[in-house]
């Protein structure tokens, strides 16, 4: 599905356990023009294993610009814990991150903004809404410039 990026293209990154969300927003995107690579994760520490490099999966490339679309429940590490952890990092601090969640407690909100992210947005549970609601990203993820990281592989920093 995803396409070899194209320098100075933007990654997104979709990092959603429910494989029907993530086949719609990818529909969605697509339908809005998003013509960007797309890799998505299913859970946290699969989205923390190639943002800091480590296991057996893809890996994120230096001098590429990525995008994360991040849900909050997901399995063995949660959204707020990966939003934490790439916020703190003093590289993968300026990936956008964009939270994209069922959860609208004002708390969480509150707790994803304080962490770093850069926009929070709330699934709409009716299905014509949802739809919009990516369209609408989309058009966002069009126009958006995001700079590129680099850095080095997490096995040579030994803060981890």
């Amino acid at each position: 599905m995803s396409n070899p990026p194209i320098p100075g293209e933007v990654t997104i990154l979709i990092a959603e356990d429910d494989d029907g969300h993530a086949e719609l927003i990818q529909e969605y995107l697509e339908e809005a023009g998003v013509r960007n690579p797309v890799l998505r994760f299913r859970d946290g520490q699969a989205t923390l294993d190639f943002m800091f490099r480590r296991g057996e999966g893809s890996r994120r490339q230096s001098g590429r610009a990525y995008l994360l679309l991040l849900d909050i429940r997901m399995p063995k590490v949660d959204g707020v814990q990966v939003l934490r952890q790439m916020k703190a990092d003093p590289e993968l601090h300026k990936i956008p991150i964009i939270m994209l969640t069922t959860t609208d407690d004002p708390r969480e909100i509150e707790t994803c903004y304080s962490l770093g992210c850069n926009c929070y947005i709330t699934k709409p549970v009716e299905f014509s809404k949802f739809a919009e609601t990516i369209k609408r990203l989309g058009l966002f993820i069009v126009v958006v410039q995001v700079p590129p990281v680099n850095g080095k592989d997490s096995s040579d920093v030994t803060r981890r």
